[in-house]
């Protein structure tokens, strides 16, 4: 599912934004003229409290079904029935998983979350657990996660240990010719002493953390 960037294109920092940008951009081509589905979500810090697991899977579910030429009679009627609802209550996460099931098992669908880390510690549980049902019912699915270390384990506990991990650690001196480059680019060039740009230079390459991809 990921294939190597030749070396004249590659970029010198990625960062998980950058990862799931250069995975989606290479299915959206690979995915012309076939019937594949291509869903993603970034992951906001700022914004946790409001992405819960009914939003998130909702953006998902409306990217995936805006593709389709006709929509499913099970998600159609689900809609139907949401209107007859008191003051249009919204979906709850478990209908919303069962409609993902129904347009993803069918069709080969590619989903890619990326900054999982960034999410709600309250929403990812289940976020990560809708996922995994999901991917249950539709073995043509495939998932695509990036996230910081520290929650590798509890994505691989969520997702049942079917996830392969690759690590993925910015080389710093890379980091510093990219770094040099944006500031060799400063409209304001006086702005900013040797020193200071030194300091800059060997300070955010050492503050640069680990980064993982897990591919279902």
């Amino acid at each position: 599912m990921i294939e190597t960037i030749p070396k004249e294109n590659q970029i010198p920092v990625l960062t998980g934004c950058h990862v799931s940008s250069l995975v989606v951009d290479s299915l959206c081509e690979h995915a012309r003229g076939c019937d594949i589905a291509i869903a993603c979500f970034y992951f906001d810090y700022p914004a946790r409290m409001e992405q819960s697991a009914a939003k998130v899977l909702g953006s998902l579910l409306r990217q995936i079904v805006s593709g389709l030429e006709s929509i499913p009679e099970e998600v159609l009627q689900n809609f139907q029935d949401q209107k007859k609802v008191l003051e249009g209550q919204g979906l709850q996460t478990c209908e919303i998983v069962k409609m993902l099931q129904a347009v993803t098992s069918s069709r080969r669908t590619f989903i890619c979350v990326d900054a999982i880390d960034e999410c709600g510690e309250e929403h990812r549980p289940d976020i990560l657990d809708s996922l995994r049902q999901v991917l249950e019912r539709s073995p043509s699915t495939r998932l695509f996660i990036t996230g910081r270390r520290h929650i590798r384990d509890e994505v691989q506990k969520h997702l049942a240990g079917e996830a392969t991990i690759l690590s993925i650690k910015p080389n710093e001196g890379d980091i510093k010719r990219y770094i040099r480059t944006k500031l060799s680019k400063d409209i304001f060039p006086d702005a900013m002493d040797n020193a200071l740009e030194a300091e800059i230079v060997e300070s955010i390459p050492k503050n640069m953390s680990e980064m993982y991809v897990g591919v279902i």
